[in-house]
């Protein structure tokens, strides 16, 4: 009697497609509650961000949804209010690093050597140099608020879009199709304006995400060390210091917005990753 060959199962993996899908719906769903909260924030809130009239460490409840801190605040109202200026700095903080990194990227790609070589070298340094360390620094020098946060977060993530702005700026400068521009007589401005943002913007779209997480974490370091928004506008991460002492007594007041800053910059990281995988710049080719 011959033998029965065994039976092999095979475990099938997920789709790349399936993964790529998931992790942007799940980046998108996380990302969106969160900016939804910040929206909401601006017009409305269940308490006063300077209310102190409801009694101090009080538990979830009817009346206070998540309870209230040391002062005797609302966290329901405060973790909105977080919500909304780590939003507020994160788009502040990449907009920044955006317009500084790609002008600095496209000078250093479009001068001479000497020039290069020097805009490339401070770039070196600038990475080099921790980021939270240059944001304090700055921060101290201007005083702690929203606007001193957004600028020092921002300078400070301009040096990795600048180096990158420079790499991509000098490979579409080699090709073919800008030697024919220059040939027919576009000036510099009309080939950086044509030909290099177009090539350029695609591959920006992913390290601006993380950014965007980045400078949200950014300013939670800054507000919990003191050097962020001072009060009544509330921060995650002053929150997270301020509950340090009560932890035991109510541990919602640092868990909830250690819960929802680890949501966001999740989030943003899987939109973003989701995002890359969608587009796949590296794939595509230059026009």
């Amino acid at each position: 009697m011959s033998a029965v060959p065994p039976v092999v199962i095979v475990a099938q993996r997920p789709a790349p497609g399936r993964r790529r899908s998931l992790n942007l719906t799940i980046g998108a769903v996380l990302f969106g509650a969160i900016a939804v909260i910040a929206i909401v924030s601006s017009f409305w809130t269940p308490f006063a961000p300077e209310d102190t009239g409801g009694g101090r460490l009080l538990p979830p409840g009817a009346e206070h949804w998540a309870g209230t801190d040391r002062l005797g605040r609302d966290l329901f109202s405060q973790l909105m209010i977080g919500a909304r200026l780590a939003m507020l700095v994160g788009v502040g903080s990449v907009v920044i690093a955006a317009v500084v990194g790609i002008v600095v990227g496209l000078v250093a790609a479009v001068t001479g050597r000497v020039i290069d070589d020097a805009i490339s070298s401070l770039l070196d340094i600038a990475i080099a140099f921790p980021t939270l360390l240059l944001a304090m620094l700055i921060v101290a020098w201007r005083g702690a608020s929203v606007e001193s946060a957004i600028l020092a977060i921002g300078l400070a993530g301009s040096a990795v879009i600048a180096r990158l702005t420079r790499v991509t700026a000098v490979r579409v400068l080699g090709r073919d199709f800008v030697t024919a521009a220059r040939t027919s007589g576009t000036g510099t401005f009309g080939i950086v304006w044509r030909h290099v943002l177009p090539n350029v913007w695609p591959t920006l779209i992913v390290p601006l995400a993380l950014q965007f997480g980045g400078a949200v974490i950014a300013e939670a370091s800054l507000s919990y060390l003191g050097l962020g928004s001072p009060p009544p506008n509330a921060s995650w991460g002053r929150m997270l210091q301020e509950a340090q002492s009560t932890v035991t007594i109510a541990p919602t007041a640092a868990l909830l917005p250690g819960i929802l800053l680890v949501a966001t910059i999740i989030g943003i990281n899987l939109l973003a990753d989701g995002v890359r995988d969608v587009a796949d710049p590296a794939s595509r080719s230059i026009r």
